[in-house]
């Protein structure tokens, strides 16, 4: 297996071997440490040796040792320094994990949201712990130095440390606290699987399909939950496209150009039939309404289909519910759509002095697409020239300095 299919390998199981030692040890700050340790092992012998028949296993019983042995050098350390000896630990791993359907990632999740925590720590360590981000990858989500998010994670797990938190889900009256700040987590999980925030790569299918799986199990964990079905609903309308937004030397291909035929129809329909439900079941939600755009999209058999003035109306209601910036630089294209470039043109200067879209390269991006279609072609060149200079996604800044020269 290549260094590639082993960094995939590891990313899918960092949050499972975590959560197992988590429950087995309940030190959260020190079984981190300890699978970092297993996971950079792992990462250095396996291209070269071969993934073990077992992988969880390994990094379990390799983790656990480190753990372990730490364990055993802090306590001789308080011993001499009390002139004490405490009983020896006889708490020693297995040699490998034993084959079974308990994933404990889902409980890692609702730990890593607790409410002792801060919302920005929640959010933060769960994509570290959970969705398996880097600190840098965090940090830019967040838009702040990386050394900044490093002391946010680093206090969020001495946070839990020094609370007593126990590795188990929550009682039921207590999960409506944490929900929103669990959604919201695999909300940004998924974006950044679903436009690399920087790099060379326009998608990581691989986190984007975890991300999935974390809300599959949240979806039936509380099947009754409009705003969890609607999130699992966005992720899988969305990933649908996946086939489709990535050409020959991985260049970005627009949802306007995509050949609808590569299309996972299967997820579509799922889907479809999960937002549906939702809205016709549970209170309405901004991920329901951000699913139902998605739908209208999946479902118009060519761009030119598109039902552009519902997807106005959907996102008309959605900046009702939860104003955002995106959400109305979203509105302004598809008024664009809908009414003309003029009128989408009119939307965007009423709102691209939002200081929260300071520096954003879509907002360049947008215009760009907006001059475009109006004919001035000069203009939209400049426009796209600047959001290319702004995005740290090469895919992105790649498509746009195209979109420049061709015109």
């Amino acid at each position: 297996m290549n260094s590639s299919a082993v960094e995939g390998l590891l990313r899918q199981l960092a949050p499972q071997v975590l959560a197992v030692l988590a429950r087995r040890y309940g030190q959260f700050d020190a079984c981190e440490d300890a699978v970092q340790d297993a996971l950079l092992a792992a990462s250095q012998q396996w291209p070269e040796h071969g993934v073990p028949e077992h992988p969880r296993g390994w990094l379990i019983t390799v983790a656990s040792r480190r753990l372990i042995d730490e364990m055993r050098a802090d306590r001789a350390r308080r011993a001499r320094e009390h002139a004490a000896t405490g009983p020896k630990d006889r708490h020693e791993p297995p040699p490998e994990d034993q084959p079974s359907e308990s994933d404990d990632t889902l409980t890692l999740l609702f730990l890593c949201c607790h409410p002792a925590l801060s919302a920005a720590s929640q959010i933060a360590l769960t994509l570290r712990a959970v969705g398996g981000l880097t600190t840098a990858e965090i940090a830019l989500a967040f838009l702040v130095p990386e050394a900044t998010m490093a002391r946010r994670i680093s206090r969020a797990k001495e946070t839990i440390k020094a609370s007593g938190m126990r590795f188990s889900l929550p009682p039921e009256a207590e999960r409506p606290e944490r929900l929103h700040a669990v959604r919201h987590v695999l909300y940004l999980v998924f974006n950044e699987a679903y436009l690399a925030s920087a790099g060379p790569e326009l998608q990581r299918v691989e986190l984007a399909e975890e991300a999935i799986r974390l809300a599959r199990m949240l979806h039936r964990l509380l099947p009754a939950d409009g705003e969890t079905t609607g999130l699992l609903a966005l992720m899988l309308l969305t990933h649908a496209r996946r086939a489709a937004r990535v050409g020959a030397g991985g260049v970005l291909i627009p949802l306007a150009e995509q050949d609808r035929h590569l299309w996972d129809n299967g997820a579509i329909a799922e889907g479809v039939e999960l937002i549906e439900h939702a809205l016709a079941s549970a209170p309405i939600g901004p991920y329901q309404l951000q699913a139902a755009i998605a739908a209208v999209h999946a479902e118009a058999s060519s761009a030119g289909e598109t039902d552009w003035r519902q997807i106005v109306g959907l996102y008309t209601l959605l900046e009702r519910l939860a104003p955002n910036p995106i959400f109305a630089l979203n509105r302004a294209v598809a008024v664009a759509m809908a009414d003309g470039p003029a009128a989408g043109l009119t939307q965007l200067a009423a709102i691209e002095s939002d200081e929260r879209l300071a520096g954003h390269h879509r907002v360049d991006a947008v215009r760009a697409h907006m001059l475009e279609l109006a004919g001035e072609r000069e203009r939209a060149a400049d426009a796209y020239r600047a959001a290319a200079r702004l995005t740290t996604s090469l895919p992105e800044q790649r498509y746009l300095e195209s979109r420049a020269a061709a015109l």
